[in-house]
């Protein structure tokens, strides 16, 4: 990532949180951390940011704090041939007139496409999938209801009595920040009470996660491997983190990835 689109993200991040770390700006951005600090200083200098200790705040602090993590745009754009794959073998297990849950999330998205040939009942918290799936596709879309967070192009509700309490799916397919022996990871508290009322409306829960989320940590759990019933991942994963996961009696789907038609179209 060059200078200039590191110093976005850098105002983004600001804009959205009232206090960003330095080691968050280095995982939105995929840089040093010796880098991070000079991009600080810089538009610390340029009057844009103030530099306070291990991280940088906005000169005018948000009134509307958002979620942590990387944005949606970003992250659309990072292993795509691997979610394409795993998206695909997600769709996969679905059949005309069922009922399922697809929550918001890059990996998850790529889901429209293969979906486009399908009539499914999809409850979905993402703008991007329900928008994608009533254009091009003829399954019933419900979206949920909620504040708009639109770095990450999702809706989120804190409140117990929302739409998500009265559907009923079949299977909820999910992506997350990480994956350990202690469980599946996300960043945000608010994401994880969101998707942890979404799990409870489902018979059967799907993760979605290339393989570079196994090597991912965060220091929020969202629920432990024992309440995943299927993982889909792509065939980066280590044997020691696939025998994790069968450990679990987790049912494990390894896909391959047709890396070199993303060269040739990112060419």
């Amino acid at each position: 990532m060059i200078e200039s689109e590191r110093h976005r993200v850098i105002l983004s991040a600001v804009q959205a949180r009232p206090v960003v770390t330095v080691s968050e700006i280095c995982e939105l951005t995929d840089a040093s951390e010796a880098t991070v600090r000079r991009d600080i200083a810089t538009l610390h200098m340029q009057k844009k940011v103030r530099r306070v200790r291990g991280g940088v705040e906005s000169l005018a602090p948000p009134q509307f704090v958002g979620l942590s993590g990387r944005p949606f745009e970003m992250n659309a754009t990072r292993r795509v041939a691997e979610k394409r794959a795993i998206a695909q073998a997600a769709v996969e297990m679905c059949d005309d007139g069922d009922a399922i849950i697809i929550n918001g999330g890059t990996t998850t998205f790529q889901m429209v496409h293969p979906l486009a040939n399908r009539r499914c009942l999809v409850f979905t918290n993402s703008f991007p999938i329900a928008e994608h799936l009533l254009k091009q596709s003829k399954n019933t879309v419900m979206l949920a209801g909620g504040t708009i967070y639109r770095e990450q192009n999702i809706v989120l509700s804190p409140f117990e009595n929302d739409v998500t309490r009265n559907f009923a799916a079949k299977r909820m397919f999910f992506g997350a920040q990480g994956l350990s022996k202690l469980g599946v990871m996300e960043q945000d508290p608010l994401i994880i009470q969101a998707e942890t009322k979404l799990i409870g409306q489902a018979d059967e829960i799907v993760l979605m996660v290339d393989s570079s989320k196994f090597r991912n940590r965060s220091a929020l759990v969202l629920c432990p491997l024992s309440r995943i019933d299927t993982v889909i991942t792509d065939d980066g994963i280590a044997d020691a983190e696939a025998a994790m996961i069968e450990a679990e009696g987790i049912t494990l789907t390894v896909t391959t990835p047709n890396r070199a038609q993303e060269a040739r179209s990112a060419g």
